[in-house]
């Protein structure tokens, strides 16, 4: 590891929250204000992005799911030059950027090249789709337990160990994952989960155009072929029952709710 020099720049990994500017923290809002090179995500909102100062340099870096993007050894080299160049980098990444931000990835990076980091936690999209649309994440007698995951595909079945999809009392929130939900619906009632369970989707959680679909474990993929191709989060367990009770969800509100 190189030393550091203190007149040298540093990096902000930036949690954005699920899009809407007052979802930020005021630590995210700051950074992004003092930011002298913000490299930020495709789903970043021209909200967040306006925060930053004249003369800020502003570089998309793309990491969409599904679409092209700047790789993520490009992006690494890139936050690395613009650092040992004196600047204060921001790094602006859509949620949080410990769940499935590669945040990890990428401090130690900078970290193994003598440049400082510093976290900077946001809204993930399973919390703001709670808040948005009135259900808990855990619930006395129903969830103990919550999980985030992704979901991809490898020659047509989903991948990985879906043995945590069995657990009843456990809420499985399923990030970008409107793609593959029929596989998920498989793969879970494969695995031993009621395909009576309730389910839901959100299509861009937390944002004025969110979309809510309701439904089970077994109907769910049939409803989201109606989405825009927004971001969708997918949230399996007994809370999900409890989605829209919480407040009234019209169109006036910039929410619609399609239901089973």
């Amino acid at each position: 590891m190189s030393s550091h020099d203190p007149k040298a720049g540093r990096v902000l990994l930036v949690g954005a929250g699920p899009g809407p500017v007052d979802l930020m923290t005021v630590r995210a809002v700051r950074a992004v204000e003092g930011a002298q090179a913000l490299l930020y995500d495709a789903l970043i909102s021209e909200e967040a992005i306006a925060l930053a100062p004249p003369g800020c340099v502003r570089i998309q870096t793309g990491k969409r799911a599904g679409k092209p993007s700047m790789h993520q050894d490009e992006i690494n080299r890139l936050m690395l030059r613009l650092a040992r160049k004196g600047l204060r980098v921001v790094r602006l990444k859509g949620g949080d950027p410990s769940i499935f931000g590669r945040v990890g990835e990428e401090a130690a990076f900078l970290q193994d090249h003598g440049v400082p980091v510093e976290v900077v936690p946001g809204v993930t999209a399973a919390c703001a789709a709670a808040a948005q649309f009135g259900f808990p994440l855990t619930h006395r007698g129903e969830a103990r337990r919550v999980v985030f995951t992704t979901a991809r595909l490898e020659a047509g079945a989903l991948a990985g160990d879906w043995s945590a999809a069995s657990d009843p009392e456990a809420t499985m929130a399923v990030y970008m994952g409107g793609e593959v939900a029929a596989a998920l619906s498989e793969r879970m009632i494969a695995a031993g989960r009621s395909p009576d369970t309730p389910a839901l989707a959100v299509e861009q959680a937390g944002g004025a155009q969110a979309r809510l679909y309701r439904g089970t474990l077994a109907t769910l993929a049939g409803q989201l072929a109606e989405t825009r191709g927004g971001p969708v989060l997918i949230v399996i367990g007994e809370v999900a029952a409890q989605a829209g009770d919480a407040r009234a969800l019209t169109e006036e509100d910039g929410a619609r709710v399609l239901r089973a």
